[in-house]
């Protein structure tokens, strides 16, 4: 996934290509690491498909559009055009007043071409529409699979390794909270990274022009971030009510223990 828009889009400096390939290594050594071992230390819902594969697969599909976006502006072809047309379409359908896409376009340098905002709108829109489908794919399965009850037992030390149970207070209500900060992150998060472009424009609007691998990781990054806050939250509230439920559970048969001992 990190090597595909080296791959896809050649006209890159010549250390660019050592320099994604040592990232890539080191993001699989830290993956294989993470998952071939015991005890948990970063990764969030890693015993708990679909989760990760559905933010990985996001992600995936994001860079691949978007790098299909930019080879075909050096080497058209037949997919490339129909990717170019399906993604100013959908930029242009996305591209209304206060919209995420309308911000990023906003936070462009004033000597950007007509071409260059039609790219950028295409590749912003394509990267949003493909994170909203992830957030209500992932939804679905939460409410008609039952996530995460069919993957077995819910260990939360392992799926949520930096949330600490015994921090203090309790532990719904600290789970809600966290998940309300994380939604309402991730829906802020799309119009706060254009301001904060904007604001360093000599750091980040230009690059967009003039580094295509830059834009590409940056919208895609754009669109990925809030997904990812997104789908914690909904994952941390969907904890919170079976844990919440377990206790209903628990009362119900002590309860019930009581009243037939008596």
């Amino acid at each position: 996934m990190i090597l595909l828009p080296s791959l896809l889009v050649q006209n890159v400096g010549v250390e660019t290509p050592q320099i994604m390939v040592l990232v890539a290594l080191a993001c699989a050594v830290l993956t294989l690491a993470e998952y071939a071992s015991t005890y948990p230390s970063l990764i969030e819902f890693r015993d708990a498909p679909p989760f990760n594969r559905i933010r990985y697969l996001s992600l995936f599909a994001t860079l691949f559009v978007l790098s299909l976006l930019a080879r075909g502006e050096v080497d058209p072809n037949g997919l490339t055009l129909l990717v170019e047309a399906i993604g100013s379409l959908i930029g242009t359908s996305l591209d209304f007043p206060y919209s995420p896409v309308r911000l990023v376009l906003i936070s462009m340098p004033d000597g950007a071409s007509p071409a260059e905002i039609n790219t950028v709108r295409a590749a912003a829109g394509m990267a949003y529409l493909i994170s909203l489908l992830a957030i209500i794919f992932f939804y679905l399965i939460l409410k008609l699979k039952n996530w995460p009850s069919r993957s077995g037992a819910f260990n939360v030390w392992i799926n949520l390794p930096t949330f600490d149970p015994t921090a203090g207070g309790d532990v719904v209500k600290r789970l809600n909270r966290d998940a309300r900060f994380n939604l309402a992150l991730g829906f802020l998060l799309p119009f706060l990274i254009p301001a904060i472009g904007k604001a360093a424009e000599s750091l980040f609007s230009a690059a967009m022009l003039t580094e295509t691998h830059t834009m590409i990781w940056l919208v895609s990054l754009w669109a990925f971030l809030p997904l990812s806050l997104f789908m914690r939250g909904i994952a941390m509230s969907r904890v919170a009510d079976m844990i919440l439920e377990m206790r209903r559970r628990s009362t119900a048969v002590a309860t019930a223990g009581h009243v037939y001992a008596t």
